[in-house]
């Protein structure tokens, strides 16, 4: 199967990242491009574009760069199922899944941090509403200020 190779700019248009973003990852070894054209553009494949949708999701939930390259690393060594794979050192296999459930109960515990914040943010601009509101019903009565 021949891999499809993309430009940085087709890259960014598939994550949403920049390209000035896009080429800070690579700076800090988040990604690389597979390889480089002859006149030196940056060529990646699907891997990579799944790399940093994996990055682009964590960006919200406040992880440092440091996680973001754990959590990559766990992922790329993971097989796609719970069985280590033929060959697999099970020890090692465990330590990867304990690691990648670590990161799902510190993701779930920051989604709730967020979904709480949302709730006193909803709750300001519910007041702000309400505040507007009576503000233009006083203006409409009779008697009222403009």
């Amino acid at each position: 199967m021949v891999r499809q190779l993309m430009r940085i700019g087709e890259v960014s248009e598939r994550t949403g990242l920049s390209l000035r973003t896009i080429r800070h990852y690579e700076e800090v070894g988040i990604i690389g491009p597979t390889s480089r054209s002859e006149g030196g553009f940056r060529l990646y494949t699907e891997a990579e574009v799944r790399r940093l949708a994996v990055v682009r999701r964590m960006r919200p939930l406040g992880f440092c760069l440091e996680d973001v390259r754990s959590l990559l690393g766990v992922l790329e060594r993971l097989p796609s199922t719970d069985r280590a794979a033929s060959g697999t050192d099970i020890q090692a296999h465990d330590e990867l899944v304990a690691t990648l459930r670590k990161f799902w109960q510190e993701t779930d515990a920051r989604c709730e941090g967020l979904r709480q914040e949302l709730a006193k943010a909803e709750d300001f601009a519910s007041s702000l509403h309400g505040h507007l509101a009576r503000l233009a019903e006083a203006s409409a009565a009779p008697g009222g200020k403009r």
